[in-house]
């Protein structure tokens, strides 16, 4: 945490840790104001475990969420409201500091300071407003005034890195911009086998200043707004940038509040998820220290990050659990929203087996929608057609959950966005469908593939060669072909991996007498323990393409 010290009663920051907030307390902080909404980082801690740790040392908690470059005025005039009513010093915070500093800059000029004194002291502090001088003078900023690219990238994730390095690959000419306020860049993928205590956590992240691809331009921040008819958008504090080709790529957003009470339990009473970067080395501890009791593992509903991630926790538990000779007096329970085990049929004789061999109880359509995790209660909504409306009420000793998965606010309310708020794509070419110089991957576009890190290793070829054919006028196109892949961790040692397109057809990279995906093998775990990690970080973020040349069609033919 770094503080940026506003005035003698404001101060500023990033995203803070539970532990952040004693030496806040140190700091002489009563008030603490939260402007981030909850779910939008992999790494971000919900408002209730801040509220939880301020409780303990007298602080107060406001929160004022606010959607990535959407301040409004009435969020200004309750962020001022907590500042007056406040005794004593105030911290506020977002992902960045940046949405604080424009909820103070803004009620500062309501209040009637002019805006060269308010951009002066939050320029002080390490924040540029000067964005803003439209929105709270009478400034306009000309044409030459505003930053152009050739293409610009919104999101530093696998899909965003990968797409800028194959990008630059194919034409070393063109200026390209990655927007992206992270610190950190994290392997996501590596999380489940944190979760066993075959990764330490620290292998999966990395500072992402050291990746981005030489020659692209990193501004970190984050985007506010999508203004395509003017090939242009607006960065937090309404800077604008222009474009001629815009990649869309940030991800999605982990909807915990989705589930009432999971806020204020997490990473405690039992309650943890793989999903996050501080919260899979508690789900290790659980199923170490689980002897006997009940450990019950959830599925929301589609489309989520790695469909299989939420039972390969379950496998490798209950692995361990057999290993340690315990698994016998421990009731094992998969609450899944869905109909059937995996997707993708091919795949489910083999899962059953496991299924058989821990001894795993099945129930499907059960949609998790409530804990109480000091009385270790979970309840769940029966789904389906003719689905009873009373609630299911289960005990557990560990609970993992899998959380409900969305479009990040700020593509679901922008122009880019199709029914469900993802970006609508050609599930092809992955040009949208109405702005013909944007285009998506990764998780955040709608098109039926699975959201796994091996499809936008793949899309990211497709995009970048149908990119610079645009660019330079080109005829020739590639078309992605919905290829997802999906390591199914079934016992430490064994991994069934799962490799399909649309409409579930196989897609596997190997012949089979090297690695047969529809069967647990040996080599499918050297590969993702071994090999996966470093294809990741040398060879899928930097453009390497090895076995996913996109194939290249005339359009002229």
């Amino acid at each position: 945490m770094q503080i940026k010290t506003v005035n003698a009663l404001l101060s500023l920051s990033e995203q803070i840790l539970v532990s952040d907030v004693a030496l806040l307390a140190e700091q002489g902080i009563k008030t603490i104001i939260v402007n981030r909404p909850d779910g939008e980082g992999a790494d971000q801690v919900n408002v209730e475990e801040i509220m939880h740790a301020a409780k303990s040392v007298d602080i107060a908690v406001k929160y004022v969420p606010v959607t990535s470059g959407m301040v409004s005025d009435e969020q200004a005039i309750a962020f001022g409201a907590f500042l007056g009513e406040a005794e004593g010093k105030v911290h506020a915070y977002c992902r960045t500091g940046m949405r604080s500093a424009t909820l103070w800059a803004i009620h500062r000029a309501q209040a009637g300071d002019d805006f060269a004194s308010i951009a002066a002291i939050l320029s002080a502090a390490g924040y540029d407003v000067s964005g803003l001088a439209g929105r709270l003078t009478d400034f306009k900023a000309t044409e030459t005034q505003i930053p152009a690219y050739d293409v610009v990238i919104v999101g530093a994730g696998a899909g965003g890195l990968a797409a800028a390095a194959s990008i630059r690959k194919r034409d070393p000419r063109l200026t390209v911009a990655v927007i992206d306020p992270a610190e950190n860049h994290y392997y996501q993928p590596g999380w489940t086998l944190v979760g066993a205590g075959i990764f330490k956590p620290e292998k999966t992240k990395r500072d992402m200043a050291k990746l981005i691809p030489f020659g692209v331009s990193w501004i970190k921040t984050a985007v506010a707004l999508f203004e395509p008819e003017k090939n242009q958008l607006l960065l937090e504090g309404c800077r604008p940038v222009k474009y001629k080709q815009l990649v869309v790529a940030p991800g999605l957003k982990l909807d915990w509040s989705a589930i009432e009470g999971l806020g204020e339990t997490l990473g405690k009473n039992g309650v943890t998820s793989n999903y996050r970067y501080d919260l899979a080395p508690y789900t290790w501890e659980l199923v170490q220290g689980l002897k006997a009791g009940k450990a019950i593992f959830t599925q929301p509903p589609m489309p989520i990050k790695c469909a299989g991630a939420p039972q390969k926790v379950m496998y490798l538990s209950s692995d361990h659990w057999l290993s340690a000779g315990v698994l016998n007096k421990i009731d094992v329970e998969f609450c899944n929203t869905g109909p059937v085990l995996f997707g993708v049929k091919d795949y489910v004789p083999a899962l059953m087996e496991y299924i058989n061999k821990y001894g795993i109880t099945l129930s499907f359509q059960q949609q998790l929608v409530k804990v109480d995790g000091p009385n270790k209660k979970a309840w769940f909504k029966q789904v389906g057609e003719g689905a009873p409306s009373e609630l299911i009420e289960k005990s557990f000793d560990l609970l993992h959950v899998t959380p409900p998965q969305v479009a990040p606010d700020f593509i679901r309310v922008s122009p880019l966005a199709g029914a469900g708020g993802w970006v609508d794509v050609n599930q092809e070419t992955l040009q949208h469908k109405r702005f013909d110089n944007i285009w998506s991957l990764g998780d955040v576009m709608n098109a039926p593939n699975a959201k796994t890190a091996a499809a936008a290793r793949m899309q990211a070829p497709v995009v970048a060669h149908n990119l610079v054919n645009a660019l330079n006028k080109g005829h020739s196109q590639s078309h992605y072909n919905g290829y997802g892949s999906c390591p199914l961790t079934v016992e430490r040692g064994k991994i069934i991996l799962a490799e399909f397109g649309y409409g579930g057809k196989l897609l596997p990279s190997f012949p089979r007498w090297l690695n047969d995906g529809t069967k647990p093998t040996r080599a499918a775990w050297f590969m993702k323990e071994r090999l996966l990690p470093d294809i990741y970080w040398s060879l899928m973020l930097k453009g390497h393409e090895w076995l996913i040349k996109p194939s290249i069609k005339d359009t002229h033919s």
